[in-house]
C-alpha cells in the first residue's frame, strides 16, 4: 500500500477511536475536571493538530442508531453509575414482581391494580434514584430526567381514569389486570430501561437545549468543531481516488471478479505490478509477460479505477475485431453492474465523434485503425482530456508495418495534446524495449511469470530435443519418437505429425500451426485418416450437434473437410472460414469437443485458445521465416491455467533449417533493437537523411492537394490543411487511395443510378482486396448478363462495358487498353451486390467459385470502407447526396442479413443463424432480449449454453442502455439554457 494510502487510512482509524472520546465527554461532566476529550489519551499522530475536529466528524460517517457508542463506558456520575443502579434496581423489582404475584389473595392497592407490572416498577426504580443528586447533570440528562418523571405521572393519572367502579370486586380487578399485563407481553418485548437511557442520551447529546447560557456556549463549541471536521473530511474525500481495498476500488469490483470471472486472488506479481509507484502516480507503463500470465486483468483493473475512482473516459486498443467483440462482451456485465458505458469501436461500428456524456464515463475497446479515429475525432471536438487512460495491447506490433505506424500516430497525439492522459502497454514479447520507453516516456515491468509451467522442444528428425540456454547450443537431447509408421504412412506423413498429436488427444487437446491455410485443412485430414476408430465414440453427441449447428450455420451447406474430420474431434481453423464457422469451432474446442485444431498465425494472436501441447508444423509463416515474436505467441498457448499441470511445444525442423535457427535469431535481436523514428532512420534512410524522407513526404501531400504550404520564410513555412486533407482525416481513409476516392465519388454523381445499389456498392468496394481478385471471365459475363439494362449502362459509364467481359470470356484478345483495376472492382461489386439480394455467403461464394471466407472478408471489409466514405463524404458540400444513402448502404453491409434481423445482430456475439433462433423463438427486438431471462434463453434456443446466454443478455442490456443515455443526453441539451443566449431586456 503506498504511503498517501496508508496516511488516510491511519487517520480514519484516528477519527473513529475519536469520535467515541468527543461523545463521550460531551454526555459527561468531567470537562471541568481537567480530563479532557474522552478518557485523557492523546491523539494519534499524524492528526494531531486537527483531533477533536476530525473525532467530530468522523461522527456522522461510523456512527449509526445501532451502533453502541458507550459500551464498557458508563460512568455518567464520576465515580459512580447510574446505569449500573438502574440495572441493580430493575433485577430487584422484577424479583418482587414474582412474589407478589404469588400472593394474589392480598387486597392491592389502588395504583398498583391499576399499572402493569412494567409501570410499576419504573415507578419504583426512579423513587429509590429520586433523592440522589442530579445537579451535576448535563442539560440532556436533565431533561431526559424530567421526561421520564412526567411519563411516570401521565401513567398514574391515565390508570386512575381507568379504574373499573366499586361494584365489582377485588378479585375481578386482579384478574383483568392480570390478563392485561398477558397481552401486552405477548404483543410487545419489554425494553431494557438502560437500553432506553443510552439510546435518549445519544439522541439528546446532538439536540441543543435552552439550559444555562454556559452550556449552550458548550454546545455551540462543539458544533463548531463537527462542522470544521466535515469540511476537512470532505476536501481529504477530494483528494484521493481511493474508493475501497481491492486496489483503490469498492469491494463490489473484488466480488464481480469472482462471480463473473472465478476470480478469487490476484497472482503476486499483479499485485506487485498493481502497487507500482509509477502506476499510483498515473505514469506511463510498459509491462510484458509470457502469453497466459494473466496481463490483461491488470489492465482491466487500471481500466476500472479510472473509470469509477476518477471519473475519466479510457480507450483500450486491440489488433483485431475478433477480440474486440470478445472484450465487449466480457466487460458488458461490468458495465451493467458499476455503471458506465462499454462501446465497441470495430468494422463499421462506433461513432465520431463519440456521443457526449454528462452523468456516465465510457469504456471504449477499439481496432487498432478505429482507435486512430476516435482521438482524431476527440480532438478535434477538443475533448481529449476527457481521456484518462489508454492501453494497448500487443504493444510490439509498434514500430511493424503500416499498422504499428497507425499505433505510433494515435500515441504519439495522445501525449502531445494531453499531458493528463496515462498509457498502459502490454506484450508477451519486446525486444525493443528500450526505444518505446523513451517513447512513450514510460517505465518498464517484467516478469516470467507462467500460471502453468512451458517446456519448449525442437524436433529434428526422429529425435526431439528440449529448448535449455543453459546449453552450449540452447538444445538438450530429450528422447527418441516411438510410433511404429509403415512405409506408405511414412510418405504421407514425414514430419510424424500423427505421432506428436496422438500421445495427447483425445483426453488432452493439441493446436498444430501450419504455414499455410491449404496446408492446415491438408493436415486435418492426413491425421484422421490414421486416427482409430476409438476416437469416433469420444463425445459422440456432442459432436453430431456440432455437425448439425454447422450445417445450419450453411443454411444446409457444410464444409466437405469439418463433415469428414469433427466426427473424430478434429477441425481447421483459418480465415477461410466464415464467422458463424469459426465461432462454433472455437467453442467446441473450448469444451473440449474438438481436441485438435490446425490453424494459421492468425490464432496466436487472436482469440485465446489454449492447448496442453502447441506443434508449429514449419519455422515459416507462408514463406518467411518466423520472427521471435509470433514463435512466442504460438508457443504461448501452450498449458491450461487450471487444467493442466505444464505445457508443451514442438517445433518440427528440416535439416536445411538447423543452422539457420541460430543465426536467425541473433540477426532477430540486433533488428528488434532498432525501431520507432530515430532508430529506423539508420535501416530505412540509408540514401537521404531524416529531414530529406519528411520534405518528400511533405511535398507528396501537398502533390495530392492535401495541404498547402504558405509563408514566405523557406525554414519554417506553414502548412495548412486542404478541405480534401480534412476529409481524408476525417474518413481515415488511406493516403494512397484518397485522391481516387474523391475521383471516383465526384464522377458518380454525374448519373448516380438510385433504383439499384450497384452504383452505391461499387462507390465502397475497397480497393485493397483488388490485387487478390483474379475474376473467372465465364463467371464474370454469366453474371454481368443478369443485370438490367440501367445497371449494365452504369457499369459501361464506370469502364467495364459489356462486350469487354464477354470477350475476355470467349477468350479473345482485347486490343483496347482497359483499366484492369476498375474491371476486378466491378467484378467484388458484383459479389457484394448479390450478397445484399439473397445474404447467404455460401450460395454466393459458389457462384462466383471463390471461398467463403474472402467472400466473408470482403463483406467485412466493404462495411468499414462504407463508413470511411461516409464520414469523408461529411466534410465535402458537393457529396452531400451521399450522407443519406450511404449511412443506410453501411447498415445493410454491417450485417447483410434481413431487415428484421438487423436489431438483433447488433448485439456482441449473436450472428444471423443465432439471430434467427432468437426472432423464431419471440426475442425479435433488442428490448426483449436485454430483458430475457438467461436461464429461459438456454431451455428455448438448442445449443445455447448458460455462459453464453448471461454475456448475451448483458449485451443486450448495454446496448439498450446506450441508445436510451444518448437519447437523454439529447433531450437534456435540447432543454439546457444556450451560454451564449443574449441577454433579456
Amino acid at each position: 500500500m503506498s504511503s498517501g494510502r496508508l496516511h488516510i487510512k491511519r487517520k480514519r482509524v484516528c477519527a473513529r477511536k475519536r469520535s467515541r472520546d468527543v461523545l463521550k465527554t460531551h454526555l459527561t461532566p468531567d470537562r471541568k475536571q481537567g480530563r479532557g476529550a474522552g478518557d485523557g489519551s492523546p491523539p494519534c499522530p499524524p492528526c494531531r493538530s486537527s483531533s477533536s475536529s476530525m473525532a467530530e466528524g468522523r461522527v456522522v460517517e461510523y456512527c449509526g442508531d445501532s451502533e453502541d457508542l458507550f459500551g464498557d463506558y458508563d460512568s455518567i456520575l464520576e465515580d459512580s453509575s447510574i446505569l449500573a443502579k438502574l440495572e441493580d434496581a430493575e433485577q430487584h423489582e422484577i424479583l418482587q414482581s414474582e412474589n407478589l404475584q404469588s400472593f394474589r389473595t392480598l387486597q392491592p392497592s389502588k395504583d398498583l391494580t391499576s399499572q402493569s407490572p412494567e409501570d410499576r416498577r419504573t415507578d419504583s426504580m426512579f423513587d429509590e434514584l429520586e433523592d440522589k443528586a442530579f445537579e451535576e447533570l448535563p442539560p440532556s440528562q436533565l431533561q431526559f430526567q424530567e421526561q421520564i418523571q412526567d411519563q411516570a405521572k401521565r401513567s398514574r393519572l391515565q390508570a386512575t381514569d381507568k379504574i373499573s367502579t366499586p361494584s365489582h370486586s377485588v378479585s375481578e380487578i386482579i384478574e383483568g389486570a392480570e390478563e392485561t399485563n398477558a397481552e401486552d407481553r405477548s404483543k410487545r418485548q419489554r425494553r431494557s430501561v438502560a437500553d432506553q437511557l443510552k439510546k435518549t442520551m445519544l439522541g439528546n447529546a446532538a439536540t441543543p437545549v435552552g439550559v444555562s447560557r454556559t452550556a449552550a456556549l458548550k454546545e455551540a463549541v462543539v458544533s463548531e468543531e463537527i462542522s470544521v471536521a466535515m469540511q476537512a473530511m470532505e476536501a481529504i474525500c477530494a483528494e484521493t481516488t481511493d474508493l475501497g481495498p481491492f486496489f483503490g476500488l469498492p469491494s463490489k469490483v473484488k466480488e464481480l471478479m469472482h462471480k463473473l470471472r472465478g476470480i478469487q486472488s490476484l497472482y503476486d506479481w499483479q499485485k506487485t505490478c498493481l502497487n507500482l509507484d509509477c502506476v499510483q502516480q498515473r505514469k506511463n507503463l510498459i509491462y510484458s509477460l509470457p502469453t497466459s500470465g494473466g496481463k490483461t486483468l491488470v489492465a482491466e483493473i487500471l481500466i476500472l479505477r479510472e473509470l469509477l475512482c476518477r471519473r475519466k473516459d479510457c480507450l483500450f486498443i486491440l489488433p483485431y475485431i475478433s477480440l474486440v467483440q470478445e472484450k465487449v462482451r466480457g466487460l458488458a456485465s461490468f458495465g451493467l453492474e458499476l455503471d458506465f458505458m462499454v462501446e465497441e469501436y470495430a468494422g463499421s461500428k462506433g461513432k465520431f465523434p463519440p456521443v457526449k456524456r454528462r452523468n456516465k464515463r465510457s469504456l471504449y475497446i477499439a481496432t487498432i485503425e478505429k482507435a486512430h479515429s476516435l482521438v482524431n475525432s476527440l480532438i478535434e471536438t477538443s475533448r481529449l482530456e476527457k481521456l484518462g487512460l489508454v492501453v494497448v495491447d500487443e504493444l510490439h506490433m509498434l514500430g511493424d508495418g503500416s499498422r504499428g505506424a497507425v499505433i505510433e500516430m494515435t500515441l504519439a497525439k495522445v501525449q502531445y495534446m494531453s499531458k493528463a492522459t496515462q498509457i498502459i502497454g502490454m506484450s508477451a514479447t519486446l525486444g525493443n524495449i528500450k526505444d518505446l520507453r523513451t517513447f512513450l516516456g514510460a517505465e518498464n515491468y517484467t516478469n516470467d511469470f507462467r500460471p502453468v509451467q512451458l517446456k519448449e522442444y525442437v524436433k529434428l528428425n526422429d529425435t526431439i530435443y528440449e529448448v535449455d540456454p543453459k546449453e552450449e547450443n540452447c538444445f538438450r537431447f530429450s528422447r527418441m519418437l516411438n510410433f511404429k509408421y509403415s512405409s506408405s504412412m511414412q510418405k504421407i506423413d514425414p514430419d510424424h505429425i500423427i505421432a506428436l498429436v496422438t500421445e495427447v488427444i483425445p483426453m488432452h487437446s493439441c493446436l498444430v500451426f501450419c504455414p499455410t491455410k491449404k496446408n492446415c485443412e491438408n493436415v486435418t485430414g492426413m491425421i484422421c485418416k490414421y486416427l482409430k476408430e476409438d476416437f469416433l465414440q469420444h463425445r459422440e453427441t456432442e459432436k453430431a450437434s456440432l455437425l448439425q449447428e454447422l450445417k445450419d450455420s450453411g443454411n444446409g451447406s457444410m464444409c466437405p473437410v469439418l463433415r469428414r474430420t469433427v466426427p473424430y474431434g478434429v477441425a481447421y481453423h483459418h480465415s477461410g472460414l466464415t464467422s458463424e464457422e469459426r465461432k462454433l469451432v472455437e467453442e467446441a474446442y473450448s469444451r473440449g469437443v474438438l481436441c485438435l485444431l490446425t490453424c494459421t498465425s492468425t490464432l496466436a494472436a487472436g482469440i485465446n485458445l489454449p492447448a496442453r501441447r502447441v506443434i508449429l508444423r514449419s519455422p515459416y509463416m507462408a514463406t518467411d521465416f518466423l520472427k521471435r515474436s509470433q514463435y512466442k505467441q504460438m508457443v504461448g498457448r501452450a498449458g491450461r491455467a487450471g487444467i493442466d499441470a505444464i505445457g508443451e511445444s514442438i517445433l518440427i525442423l528440416q535439416e536445411k533449417d538447423r543452422n539457420m535457427i541460430t543465426s536467425s535469431l541473433q540477426q532477430m535481436e540486433e533488428f528488434l533493437r532498432g525501431t520507432l523514428l530515430f532508430v529506423q532512420q539508420q535501416q530505412l534512410c540509408v540514401d537521404r537523411s531524416l529531414w530529406d524522407t519528411m520534405q518528400r513526404c511533405v511535398d507528396m501531400l501537398k502533390e495530392k492537394d492535401l495541404i498547402t504550404i504558405t509563408g514566405t520564410d523557406s525554414l519554417s513555412p506553414t502548412l495548412q490543411i486542404t478541405r480534401l486533407g480534412r476529409a481524408t482525416y476525417k474518413g481515415s481513409v488511406d493516403l494512397t487511395y484518397c485522391d481516387l476516392v474523391y475521383k471516383d465519388l465526384s464522377k458518380g454523381l454525374e448519373g448516380l443510378l438510385l433504383n439499384s445499389y450497384l452504383h452505391l456498392v461499387y462507390l465502397v468496394t475497397p480497393y485493397d482486396l483488388i490485387p487478390q481478385c483474379n475474376p473467372d471471365w465465364m463467371v464474370y459475363f454469366r453474371q454481368f448478363t443478369l443485370l438490367s439494362a440501367s445497371e449494365q449502362k452504369m457499369s459501361a459509364a464506370v469502364g467495364v462495358p459489356e462486350s469487354f467481359v464477354a470477350r475476355k470470356a470467349a477468350g479473345q484478345t482485347v486490343k483496347k487498353d482497359m483499366d484492369l483495376v476498375v474491371v476486378k472492382r466491378m467484378f467484388l461489386a458484383l459479389v457484394l451486390f448479390s450478397l445484399l439480394k439473397e445474404t447467404n455467403v455460401w450460395s454466393v461464394a459458389e457462384r462466383f467459385q471463390l471461398s467463403r471466407g474472402f467472400v466473408q472478408t470482403l463483406l467485412s471489409s466493404a462495411s468499414a470502407f462504407c463508413s470511411c466514405v461516409l464520414h469523408f463524404t461529411e466534410e465535402l458540400e458537393e457529396f452531400w447526396p451521399y450522407k443519406a444513402l450511404l449511412m443506410e448502404l453501411t447498415r445493410r453491409l454491417s450485417y447483410c442479413v434481413k431487415a428484421e434481423l438487423i436489431p438483433l445482430m447488433e448485439v456482441a456475439g449473436v450472428l444471423e443463424f443465432r439471430a434467427k433462433q432468437l426472432y423464431n423463438a419471440g426475442y425479435k427486438t433488442l428490448t426483449h432480449l436485454a430483458n430475457a431471462d438467461p436461464a429461459v434463453l438456454c431451455r428455448t434456443i438448442e445449443n445455447l449454453f448458460k455462459k453464453q446466454a448471461h454475456l448475451m443478455v448483458a449485451s443486450a442490456k448495454m446496448l439498450l442502455n446506450e441508445k436510451a443515455a444518448a437519447l437523454q443526453e439529447e433531450v437534456e441539451e435540447l432543454l439546457t439554457l444556450p451560454a451564449d443566449l443574449p441577454p433579456q431586456l
